[in-house]
């Protein structure tokens, strides 16, 4: 890109004494072309100066000057108006002159218009922009499939203005947001309000950027797949561009559509396979939430300090300048700071005989302090090791009771055992440990899947007891009897096979 060259005195009319009532004349004149008046008499320009908002007194002469000056600076050109009729000699000096803005001066106001305006906007992200861009991209899809030349120039320029106000919203939106990670206001509460919002703000808009970001890089996928130039061409034949000079418009029409759309992939998919401008903005904005939330972190921290360190060291010089007494200056000291004697100097080494008393402390060697002596002002000290406690009793006392629970399962296992297939009333009656056993096999049986002959069989999780349970003879209903109450039933017929140590214990062998 060639560099940019601004002429010197093309933006002179912004400083000086009159500096004010040149920016007013170039405004009457750009209000002038809003309305297609391009041409102003010294009377049009009085006249639009007082809508601009010029209302101080200005003389001919003043005005004349003015203008006179601005054509010195390009700005403004003068030319003679043949095409009136004159009476008099006083009305053709007068109504003789027009002036008009060249194209300098329509450049330099622009400028100061655009400065004006950014000083005056604030920036934005907004997620808006980024859904129009990728609608214009699917209707300019359309549009160069079935529309005409016409509809491809209005499409393509809704996109460039819409990636334009994406740019520039960011650009001001990331200064500004510069500016707040910096900026350190009066009124924490204000300043943790505008923080906390612009962290909430940030995140709206992170939340489906990529999804938005990959809608847009397919669609610029399948334009570049019909072919950019093509697109260029059709929409230089839909914007009907006119020949005023001997030099065709359309090479730098079309030199401006490029350099447009290679913006548009910078941001979205480069050429270069450089980094998106659109990851940036997200790594930026994920960088500004941390921070943001670091800083409402420690606004938050320092809120809930009743004081702070300078307070207490103000605090604490105000007592030393009420103090009267040197002593009660040097307590007061020795309170804040802790420096006074040093509590270790007493210690002696472990062989004293090996170090003098007149020894100096530098050719001495170093005595070990205990960290005690500083957080708790005492040495450490050693005692014997307690003793260690007996637990036989309790071992014994433990193995006992597993002896004896172990014992009471065996016999509930031996109660249980029915030697072969036997209806479930024939149990009759059960104590409640051995009915939990049983009732226990029963739900492990009917948890599984029946056979063809509607045979169930469940075990306990050792795999040492085992229960065949087939359905009940005729439906037949049963009920056993406990010390807690009565469980009702099918009759099932069931056969439960305990251990053969048990089976051996049974049996005499």
């Amino acid at each position: 890109m060639d560099r940019i060259r601004v002429p010197p005195e093309m933006f002179r009319f912004t400083t000086g004494d009159r500096a004010g009532l040149y920016v007013s004349v170039l405004h009457a004149f750009g209000a002038a072309n809003e309305r297609l008046e391009t041409a102003l008499g010294i009377d049009d320009v009085r006249g639009r100066l007082r809508t601009v908002g010029w209302l101080d007194a200005l003389d001919d002469d003043d005005l004349t000057a003015a203008l006179e000056q601005l054509c010195a600076w390009n700005l403004v050109d003068v030319i003679q108006n043949h095409s009136e009729n004159y009476r008099t000699a006083s009305e053709y000096e007068r109504r003789n002159l027009q002036y008009s803005l060249t194209r300098q001066g329509e450049a330099a106001f622009a400028g100061v218009q655009h400065a004006m305006t950014v000083l005056a906007s604030t920036g934005a992200l907004q997620t808006a922009v980024l859904d129009a861009i990728a609608d214009r991209l699917a209707d300019l899809q359309q549009e160069l499939e079935l529309g005409t030349d016409r509809r491809v120039f209005s499409t393509l320029s809704e996109l460039e203005s819409h990636l334009e106000a994406l740019r520039g919203n960011t650009k001001q939106f990331n200064g500004e947001l510069q500016r707040l990670l910096r900026a350190e206001a009066a009124d924490l509460t204000i300043f943790h309000e505008v923080k906390a919002a612009t962290v909430a703000y940030l995140q709206e808009f992170l939340a489906n950027i990529d999804h938005r970001t990959h809608t847009i890089t397919t669609r610029i996928a399948k334009i570049e797949d019909y072919g950019v130039g093509l697109m260029h061409q059709r929409a230089l034949l839909g914007a009907e561009l006119p020949q005023l000079t001997d030099s065709d418009p359309g090479a730098a029409w079309l030199e401006h559509r490029r350099a447009r759309w290679e913006g548009l992939r910078a941001w979205f998919l480069p050429a270069d396979g450089s980094v998106a401008r659109i990851e940036q903005l997200h790594f930026v904005g994920r960088k500004a939430i941390i921070t943001l939330l670091q800083v409402l972190d420690r606004i938050t921290e320092s809120r809930r300090r009743s004081s702070s360190a300078v307070a207490d060291f103000r605090e604490l010089a105000r007592w030393f300048a009420v103090l009267p007494q040197q002593d009660d200056l040097h307590r007061l000291w020795s309170t804040a700071f802790g420096m006074s004697s040093s509590r270790h100097a007493h210690l002696a080494h472990l062989d004293p005989e090996l170090v003098t008393s007149t020894s100096p402390w530098a050719d001495s060697p170093p005595v070990e302090v205990s960290p005690l002596l500083r957080s708790a002002g005492r040495t450490e000290r050693f005692s014997r090791t307690g003793r260690v406690r007996d637990v036989s009793e309790i071992k014994a006392e433990r193995a006992e009771r597993a002896a004896l629970e172990r014992t009471q399962l065996e016999d509930a296992w031996d109660m249980l055992d029915t030697g072969g297939a036997v209806c479930l009333s024939s149990f009759g009656q059960l104590d409640h440990e051995v009915f939990e056993r049983l009732l226990d096999l029963l739900g492990r049986a009917l948890g599984t899947a029946p056979q063809p002959d509607g045979t169930r069989r469940g075990s306990t999780t050792d795999g040492r007891i085992e229960i065949v349970l087939r359905p009940p003879i005729d439906g037949r209903w049963t009920e056993i009897n406990t010390p807690r109450g009565v469980f009702g039933g099918p009759d099932y017929v069931l056969e439960i096979i305990a251990p053969s140590e048990h089976m051996s214990r049974r049996s005499g062998t």
